[in-house]
């Protein structure tokens, strides 16, 4: 089986989602209703228009003599639709296939097809909604919070919440001529304060409640603490609309109260482990302040449970930013914001903040920091502080120590990813190698059944010989006649595919057929019926056995 094929195996037995699209066109298909897929996809990031594939689950190949002259077709869209666009054609067994892949449309520049900006419903593309056409115009915008407030003046600042920031922005530079101007004159020299009025972002940060309420009601803070799930009032609620800086530090204490520490063993020593980081739970504050879009009318919430804590912040992720690449790109949506957090050491210019809430995360022996709920309304971030394996904060210690290596922020979520036997995404799947060079983490099987572990050695440091051996898992020959045992043990009524996949559920449904086909192909086995219905039974000369 090529590669190719592989891939295509693959991406049927994905789900159709925003970026993927399976047309059976087994005759023709039209250019026109393939220029509107294409520009769809590229307003919502990109994707692939598969044509001779069944749309329906299960996916069948069936082939398609669509677009014969590949490369015309190729530039005809190029053309309309000013993206590079790749065409590969596949040759399957049942027929070939076309692949189109699209790629993002540029930032603040949505794309259009016959005049129209397109977008995707269902299996459907219809014209895009006003709300979201006006969202992508505006990720080209400019930093609100350096625009000033029409009507504040100076005296809507509060000036004990001027001296906190002057005492913080001290003690980061080590200015102590910093002590001398007028506070007028400091935010002045910080650029919240200049010659038109006062800044937005001084009005957020420095700003007393009166002044907040009458201009920028929406740049408060919500902190409700709950205790259950359940709907119904919070246990305990605080609406902070004054300035940042005047509250900073209230917000964590009241968090803080219910913070409990958890325990686990080493050796001889008991340890413990607070539930919530203070330093994660600071810079997810900051973040949600710095980076939420002040244009909407929604508040701040932080939300406090147990054993985790939610902060949801209004407008999505800035333009180019997503769950996927949050760690490697930094986008401040309010510049000047982010630029006085610099100033005072709340946050540094390089935006690692996200990076820090996930490595103390995974060194905690906790769940990584999740963005579910996030949309293009607001970011959700959800803090979790359950420790999962106590054993694996040793395992992450012993390595350090044993190995002297310093793990990354990408090398600790592989690390999780690798011990939490999850699936690994391509753009961490590079690093693999090195952790495989250090004696940290092995590979088990081969080909598109591969899989990787800790290694045995650490499995052993933290007495869990019995979990490698599980997740080591069986060599392919081996499970190759495991699948047959249970083909034989049932071969009065057949075994279906399903059957096959609970037999060794930690294959791809690809890895499994692709050993069927082996099977067949040895003379070992036979299969009846298509699709869903098909079934597998010993070949002739097995039924004598």
């Amino acid at each position: 089986m090529s590669a190719a094929v592989e891939r295509i195996l693959e991406l049927m037995n994905d789900l159709e989602s925003e970026n993927l699209e399976f047309k059976e066109a087994r005759r023709s298909y039209d250019f026109g209703a393939l220029l509107k897929y294409c520009a769809a996809l590229a307003n919502e990031g990109g994707g692939k228009v598969i044509l001779g594939v069944t749309d329906q689950r299960p996916r069948r190949v069936v082939g398609t003599n669509a677009f014969g002259r590949i490369e015309r077709t190729r530039a005809g869209l190029m053309e309309k639709l000013q993206l590079r666009i790749e065409v590969e054609e596949v040759m399957h067994p049942n027929g070939r296939i076309l692949v189109f892949t699209v790629p993002q449309r540029p930032v603040g520049v949505p794309i259009k097809a016959d005049g129209i900006y397109w977008a995707r419903l269902g299996d459907s593309t219809v014209p895009m909604p006003e709300d979201q056409l006006r969202s992508i115009f505006d990720e080209a915008g400019h930093d609100f919070s350096a625009d000033v407030c029409p009507g504040a003046s100076p005296s809507d600042l509060d000036p004990v919440a001027v001296e906190e920031f002057r005492k913080r922005w001290i003690a980061k530079s080590g200015n102590t001529l910093l002590a001398q101007p007028s506070w007028e004159q400091l935010l002045r020299d910080a650029e919240v304060i200049v010659d038109s009025g006062v800044t937005f972002a001084g009005l957020i940060l420095f700003g007393t409640g009166q002044a907040l309420r009458k201009h920028l009601a929406q740049a408060e803070v919500v902190f409700e603490y709950r205790s259950t799930e359940s709907a119904g009032p919070a246990q305990q609620r605080k609406e902070y609309q004054r300035a940042f800086f005047s509250f900073y530090d209230d917000l964590w204490n009241t968090i803080n109260l219910r913070n409990d520490l958890q325990q686990y063993q080493d050796g001889l020593f008991i340890l413990d482990v607070p539930t919530l980081e203070e330093r994660s739970v600071r810079e997810a504050v900051l973040n949600a302040v710095s980076h939420r879009d002040y244009r909407l009318g929604a508040s701040v919430f932080i939300r406090q449970y147990s054993k985790r804590v939610m902060i949801e912040s209004p407008g999505g992720f800035p333009a180019g930013i997503s769950p996927e690449n949050v760690l490697d790109r930094q986008y401040p949506r309010n510049r000047r914001i982010a630029d006085i957090f610099a100033k005072c050491g709340l946050v540094e210019r390089s935006g690692q903040g996200v990076n820090l809430m996930f490595e103390l995360a995974i060194r905690g022996g906790k769940l990584p920091p999740d963005f579910a709920g996030t949309d293009r309304y607001q970011v959700s971030l959800t803090l979790h502080g359950q420790v999962q394996d106590p054993a694996f904060l040793k395992f992450l210690e012993k390595v350090g120590r044993e190995t002297t290596a310093s793990f990354g922020t990408h090398d600790l979520i592989l690390l999780d990813l690798i011990h939490r036997g999850q699936f690994i995404p391509d753009r961490l799947r590079q690093r693999i190698g090195q952790l495989m060079d250090m004696g940290v983490v092995e590979s088990a099987g081969r080909g598109r059944s591969i899989h990787y572990l800790l290694s045995r050695r650490f499995y052993t440091i933290i007495g869990k010989k019995g979990t490698y051996t599980r997740r080591k898992g069986l060599d392919r020959q081996t499970n190759k006649q495991l699948l047959l045992e249970h083909i034989r043990k049932n071969a009065k009524e057949g075994s279906r595919l399903e059957e096959l996949q609970q037999v060794l559920p930690s294959l791809s449904r690809a890895a499994i057929q692709w050993m069927m086909h082996e099977l067949k192909a040895g003379d070992l086995v036979r299969v009846e019926g298509r699709t869903r219905g098909a079934r597998w039974y010993p070949a002739s000369r097995e039924d004598k056995r």
